[in-house]
């Protein structure tokens, strides 16, 4: 099977602000276009494999709760329509179309604001040897994977490079200032909240997610990405099972893939075999499908 090439934005004439691990993102005058490419980042490195049709998921699944959750919380969040997008933006339809956004400039909050509702990740590395999360205390006992009594909020430091770095909420504070960090708590759980609720009916635990807020104006808004596979723990409801590891929906079979290679997680990083490509897309549609009701 031939791979399609790695799919790069290209937009000559226009300002290139910053390209991630998967997001290239333009400048538009007062706005800003979010542009979701099909790169894979595995244990921090971008791996040189697509997956095929992950960057339509990640937008269109944003913009689905973009639009489910408008009236719990303000967003950045203006067209996916490449005809109302600045005019210097339309020849590149092909590139652009169904894995943009056309969003409003944020000043972004400094923190990732992380909701847990289930024990799992780096939140069980820690219980294990503490018995906390982020410094908040938790009932003894407890396994991998078990509901927690109620959600937490552990934030975490926005890492350019590496790993983002788990925070107490006194420390989140103390860069963001106690007004924003109580805003952005209470509003991160309850998003989280309302969002696993509607997961649940649809057979998903939402286990964790990770939000990013910012201002625009004095208006505090939800920007970025938002409860797709890549920011959130997705496992199906019926095969849940504490005391281990879950089945998801995300890039899982590519971890296992690379955990089973026993690839150094140095560079560089190895590409991906047929199966486990198509195993990984097909992952990211179903959640897509079986979260939104609609087929990609």
């Amino acid at each position: 099977m031939t791979h399609p090439p790695l799919f790069q934005s290209e937009l000559p004439g226009i300002e290139l602000r910053a390209r991630g691990k998967v997001r290239d993102v333009y400048a538009a005058g007062d706005y800003l276009v979010i542009v979701a490419s099909d790169r894979l980042s595995a244990f921090d490195y971008v791996l040189p494999t697509p997956i095929p049709d992950k960057g339509r998921v990640l937008t269109q699944l944003t913009i689905f709760w973009l639009e489910l959750l408008r009236e719990l919380v303000p967003n950045h969040f203006v067209t996916a329509k490449v005809d109302e997008y600045p005019a210097p933006f339309r020849p590149f339809r092909d590139q652009l179309e169904g894995r943009s956004m056309l969003v409003r400039r944020a000043s972004m909050v400094n923190i990732e604001c992380v909701a847990r509702g289930y024990l799992s990740g780096s939140g069980w590395k820690e219980y294990k040897t503490t018995g906390a999360v982020c410094g908040i205390p938790l009932p003894a006992g407890l396994r991998e994977s078990d509901k927690l009594p109620e959600p937490l909020f552990t934030p975490s430091t926005k890492a350019t490079s590496g790993h983002d770095e788990n925070i107490a909420f006194e420390v989140a504070a103390k860069d963001v200032g106690t007004d924003v960090a109580d805003r952005v708590r209470a509003l991160t759980l309850a998003v989280y909240r309302r969002a696993a609720d509607y997961a649940e009916t649809k057979g998903i635990i939402i286990a964790d997610t990770k939000f990013e807020f910012g201002f625009v104006g004095d208006e505090l808004v939800l920007a970025d990405e938002l409860l797709t596979p890549d920011s959130s723990r997705f496992w199906p409801r019926e095969q849940w099972k504490p005391g281990g590891a879950q089945p998801s929906f995300d890039k899982q079979y590519v971890r296992d893939y690379l955990e089973e290679i026993r690839w150094n997680k140095q560079p560089p990083a190895p590409a991906l075999p047929d199966d486990v490509i198509a195993r990984t897309s097909a992952k990211y549609r179903e959640a897509y499908r079986i979260l939104s009701g609609r087929d990609l």
